[in-house]
């Protein structure tokens, strides 16, 4: 039997317009149909897609204008990606999907786990742990650099923020990558594999919130939920999908600039040497990298009023996808060269890859430190990442990253 995406597909042309289509993310073909949008419909009606009808959103500015307006694109009605809730959903709420005021409690909830003090804290062991992962790798021979050393930092990272127990580390990537893939919601039984998964995720740290129930606070993320006004009363399903957010936000955004870092810096030979003779630069450089590659290519609003953006009608009940990846290649903000890697960027810090405004990504800071101490620890090593054929890319318009992506090291 049919697939309710195989009959819309059927029954419509493919808009080629649609940046929604998966295929566009695995085979990398995605910037086209940015450019032309940027260039003739920034604000554009897609009338089909396997999402529905949705506006795409495509240029630096209306999506600071939207973001700036939470109380009239909402995050909480519609959700956060272009997939839509359907009856038989279970409901997981997560607090950068929730509008104002509850929004803001259980923001400031997690918010200390990330301010510069803590970033202070933390350098010494994101330090240590990334000598260690770097040192493991064998030189002049062929591996992985998502699993080796992405994937490596970066659940060693949840695993302290959450107090996760150590060996069992990269059961948060798996829980993740199911969480954060939307095209896995397109067919009943990837709906209900990837719902059984999220309770499982669910039920796990459900016995880790248990084992610190009244005990002492600790700096760790499950603790400062149970020791908060807005987030120790939670029922369960919101519980699951606040951890979701924390594990795929913490997961995706450092996973796939660090794999980027590596990929990138191929691609742009000159800017990689200007880094290694430059070290300098290597503060600029991570905003520069995070802006080229856009780890979340979008995030969904949903207008709770009629409204206009840039001279489009937009009706109560639209959804629009704001496409932080094409608004982070927007010539009018970076330059001529918005495609290319620059180490040297004076803007890139103005990228939009965390999003603006209410909702910009509470880890950021967090994200920053690891790259930047990753860039740093090749620095010192002399370490120069050659890519040696093409990554596989994840096959989604939301998570905009890489499964695997096979490279050697040598010395510069």
């Amino acid at each position: 039997m049919a697939t309710m995406v195989q009959d819309v597909a059927a029954a419509h042309p493919v808009d080629p317009l649609d940046v929604s289509r998966a295929e566009l993310y695995a085979e990398d073909r995605w910037q086209q149909p940015f450019a032309t949008l940027r260039e003739t419909a920034p604000v554009y009606r897609c009338e089909h897609s396997d999402y529905g009808p949705y506006w795409s959103v495509s240029t630096y500015k209306p999506i600071v204008e939207i973001e700036s307006l939470p109380d009239v694109f909402s995050s909480e009605a519609g959700g956060i990606t272009l997939a839509d809730f359907i009856e038989s959903d279970v409901r997981m709420p997560m607090f950068i999907a929730r509008d104002r005021p509850v929004h803001t409690g259980q923001r400031r909830t997690v918010a200390p786990a990330f301010t510069p003090s803590e970033m202070t804290r933390m350098t010494a062991d994101i330090r240590a742990r990334t000598a260690e992962v770097l040192d493991e790798l064998p030189w002049g021979e062929t591996f992985d650099w998502v699993d080796r050393v992405s994937i490596e930092l970066t659940t060693g990272m949840l695993a302290i923020l959450f107090d996760f127990p150590w060996a069992e580390r990269r059961k948060l990537t798996f829980w993740s990558d199911w969480a954060g893939d939307i095209e896995l919601i397109k067919t009943p039984e990837l709906r209900r594999q990837r719902l059984e998964h999220m309770f499982e995720c669910g039920a796990y740290f459900q016995g880790l919130w248990n084992a610190k129930l009244n005990q002492p606070q600790t700096p760790d993320l499950i603790s400062m939920m149970i020791h908060s006004d807005a987030m120790s009363h939670m029922d369960p399903h919101e519980f699951i999908g606040n951890l979701i957010l924390l594990i795929v936000g913490g997961n995706d955004t450092t996973r796939n600039s660090m794999s980027a870092a590596a990929y990138g810096l191929d691609l742009f030979p000159d800017a990689r040497v200007q880094l290694e003779d430059d070290p300098s630069l290597i503060g600029n450089a991570v905003s520069e990298i995070i802006r080229w590659q856009t780890p979340l290519a979008h995030m969904r609003r949903t207008a709770l009023v009629d409204t206009e953006v840039m001279g489009q009608l937009i009706r109560a009940g639209d959804k629009l996808a704001l496409w932080y990846l094409s608004a982070n290649r927007d010539r009018s903000v970076f330059g001529e060269d918005a495609d290319a890697i620059r180490v040297d960027r004076p803007n890139a810090r103005r990228h939009l890859a965390f999003g603006h405004g209410i909702h910009r990504c509470v880890g950021a800071r967090l994200a920053e430190l690891q790259v930047g101490v990753l860039l740093e620890e090749m620095a010192k090593r002399r370490m120069r990442v050659n890519v040696v054929a093409e990554p596989e890319r994840v096959a989604a318009c939301f998570v905009h990253g890489y499964r695997s992506l096979p490279v050697e090291i040598s010395r510069y």
